[in-house]
């Protein structure tokens, strides 16, 4: 049944691919009769580097969270709600605005480094295998810290026009992607994905107490280590491309967790499925807006994100009362 269920996770993404590539019918079928090399230009060069974008950012969201869930043993911990999300804009913003190398490959850099800074620094401030109240108060004042240096970042620019043009990649924006950004964001995320799935028993295993894990023969220094570093690795290359989209890495792990029986490191991969189809479900959404306009798609998962982060934490507050 748990096996059905991915599987279909997996068909319903790759149908909400499907449609974010093909959706609204009008446009695509109005340029393909004017001109047929147009219309497939349309299809390649915008609709496709869109599309494939999502599947692959939502899809590194949801395996990166349910990797740093496993590894403090925490159902909290996400890459927004532990500030990885918010240092890899930091570190792309720095790169970009203050340092002036704007390529996507340095703004990469930057972000990669951001997000391992701030994975570090919670660790530091929380603890290997923190509480939830500790997590959660390390965590968001890592991502207030990062957003108030990112904001500064903005402000001490040499560009008047750094908050303008920098304001739809902060709110996590896929449009006017191009195929080499799509390649520059996929090709770590995927070796990101995969690495963490190898790393699954593992961290199954660290859910048994550290010293069960050390017993069975696992480093877990370098299981840290790995964890960080990948989780790094793939969401901040995701953020230099498309800008901070938060709470996919928070509720596809829960999800996913559900599918494989509570086990942390099992739901890595199923996570990445759910993250990827509740991506390209909000890009969707995002498109369909209210008169005519497109909202940013990370206003979009946090109008869905925050309410269910806040009953998350109401249920866990109720559990312990009983």
């Amino acid at each position: 049944m748990r096996h059905g269920v991915i599987a279909a996770t997996g068909l319903l993404a790759v149908l909400a691919f499907a449609a974010a590539l093909l959706l609204p019918w009008s446009s695509l079928l109005a340029l393909y009769a004017a001109n047929a090399d147009l219309g497939v230009s349309f299809l390649v060069e915008l609709r496709l580097p869109r599309a494939a974008l999502a599947l692959v950012y939502g899809a590194m969201l949801g395996a990166a969270g349910a990797a740093i869930q496993a590894l403090f043993g925490n159902p909290l911990a996400s890459p927004d709600l532990t500030g990885t999300t918010s240092g890899a804009a930091l570190g792309a913003v720095v790169t970009a605005y203050i340092i002036g190398a704007a390529s996507s490959f340095a703004m990469a850099i930057g972000a990669v480094f951001g997000a391992l800074a701030s994975l570090l620094l919670l660790i530091g401030l929380a603890g290997r295998r923190a509480e939830t109240a500790t997590l959660l108060l390390a965590g968001l004042a890592i991502s207030a810290l990062a957003g108030a240096l990112t904001t500064l970042a903005l402000a001490l620019a040499p560009s008047p026009f750094a908050f303008y043009d920098a304001y739809s990649w902060l709110m996590g924006s896929l449009i006017d992607r191009s195929l080499p950004q799509l390649g520059f964001a996929a090709v770590p995320a995927f070796v990101a994905i995969l690495w963490l799935a190898r790393l699954a028993p593992a961290l199954d295993r660290l859910a048994l107490g550290e010293e069960v894990a050390d017993s069975l023969g696992h480093d877990l220094g370098r299981l840290r280590l790995q964890v960080i570093c990948l989780s790094a690795l793939g969401v901040g290359a995701c953020v230099a491309i498309c800008g901070a989209i938060g709470f996919i890495g928070l509720v596809a792990p829960i999800f996913a967790r559900r599918l494989t029986g509570g086990h942390a490191g099992r739901a890595i991969l199923p996570a990445a499925l759910i993250g990827a189809l509740l991506l390209s479900l909000a890009d969707l959404a995002s498109r369909f807006a209210p008169l005519g306009r497109t909202l940013p798609i990370g206003v979009v998962t946090a109008l869905v994100g925050a309410p269910f982060f806040l009953w998350l934490v109401a249920r866990m507050r109720w559990g312990i009362a009983r």
